[in-house]
């Protein structure tokens, strides 16, 4: 063991434990106690109601339940919303919730009032957990929870929780040639959001005394291994390992940031809407989420501790470039990786060059992308 691991098992946080651990039930299906000095709630995310449990809740809900929505979710229902909210629950009625959380075709059925308390960290538990951004809350004793036998949490270790990814720390490292990057090896990073492995994928020798060409590759199942046609990023990945191989080596960042930092479950929740007619970015609105969940810091983290410090960048997506500027890496140029137009792709490479400014001269001769909520 490492004096680093030593010394981040010694300075362990019970707060980021106990995250940890919320994480986990959220994702069972099963509600936690989240605790602020304003008192007690007890979160249970939308996902894992049924009436067995619903029923539970609104035992010891008494009339008081309310269903979080985050601010998207909320103008898909009717709202000019730039905040989450909170909407009534008199009974826990799954029929309801399910309409407000997900349905389509929903509107808003009753007054949205502001969070409060320990709203805001349930709903980031949410997030961090990548499920829906939809969760039933009430108040409650830390005596009544307790007897439930629930995890409890505090928002403030909550609201604390994604500062982890600064211990975000190198565990294993080995040669694995690819298919056109022969000279390759992947070093294999675990730490931040979820404690989830990151992987920096080093191409060829690159010189580290100068730029070191790099891309961020955010994890695409779908496109990576599966060669979906709905997407460029099997086609990116694939590019860029080649050009790498072929011009002085590089680094390539494969991160577990699926479907914008959304997690699969959802990004394939997105597909089925997209399927119907919504825009990639209408989608993940539908579904209460913001453009781009993601974030880069912990991207910039690895490609210090490899001894990379100025970079040229291989992306179409400028926020990529800002992040790592603003982790204090140098970057000294950016270019452009272009992927296959297909029929099934082309409108969503259209929203992302219409919608969130990103690069993609393959698309100079394409109109722009429907924006509204449907074709």
């Amino acid at each position: 063991m490492t004096d680093q691991q030593s010394s981040l098992i010694a300075s362990g946080s019970f707060d980021q434990i106990q995250v940890e651990r919320a994480i986990s039930e959220v994702r069972s299906g099963r509600p936690v106690l989240v605790t602020s000095q304003h008192g007690a709630l007890i979160a249970a995310n939308v996902e894992g109601l049924d009436p067995a449990s619903a029923a539970r809740l609104e035992l010891l809900a008494e009339g008081r339940a309310r269903l979080l929505l985050a601010a998207p979710r909320l103008r898909r229902l009717g709202l000019e919303r730039t905040e989450p909210g909170a909407v009534a629950l008199p009974k826990v009625d799954l029929k309801r919730i399910s309409a407000l959380a997900i349905d389509v075709d929903a509107r808003i059925d009753a007054p949205v009032a502001g969070l409060q308390g320990a709203d805001d960290a349930a709903l980031e538990l949410a997030r961090i957990a990548l499920v829906l951004p939809a969760i039933v809350t009430f108040p409650v004793t830390e005596e009544a929870a307790f007897a439930q036998a629930l995890l409890s949490v505090s928002d403030v270790a909550i609201g604390q929780y994604r500062a982890a990814e600064a211990h975000l720390h190198m565990i294993a490292r080995a040669p694995v040639p690819l298919e056109g990057a022969p000279d390759s090896e992947f070093v294999i990073f675990r730490g931040g959001e979820g404690l989830r492995d990151q992987v920096a994928v080093i191409i060829g020798k690159p010189d580290l005394g100068a730029p070191v060409t790099v891309r961020l590759h955010s994890a695409c199942l779908t496109g990576d291994l599966f060669g979906s046609l709905k997407c460029d990023c099997g086609d990116q990945l694939r590019h860029t390992a080649r050009f790498m191989a072929e011009n002085g080596g590089g680094v390539l960042l494969y991160l577990d940031q699926e479907g914008r930092g959304n997690g699969i479950s959802n990004k394939i929740r997105a597909y089925k809407l997209q399927a119907q007619g919504f825009d990639t970015y209408d989608a993940d609105e539908v579904l209460g989420f913001d453009h781009d969940q993601r974030g880069f810091h912990f991207a910039a983290l690895m490609l210090k501790q490899l001894g990379v410090t100025i970079v040229r960048v291989m992306t179409n997506n400028p926020i990529k470039i800002a992040a790592l500027e603003d982790a204090g890496l140098v970057v000294d140029a950016d270019q452009r990786i272009q992927g296959r137009l297909t029929d099934q792709n082309i409108r969503y490479l259209a929203s992302k060059r219409d919608r969130a400014g990103h690069f993609l001269d393959v698309m100079d001769n394409v109109p722009p992308a429907h924006g509204g909520a449907k074709d």
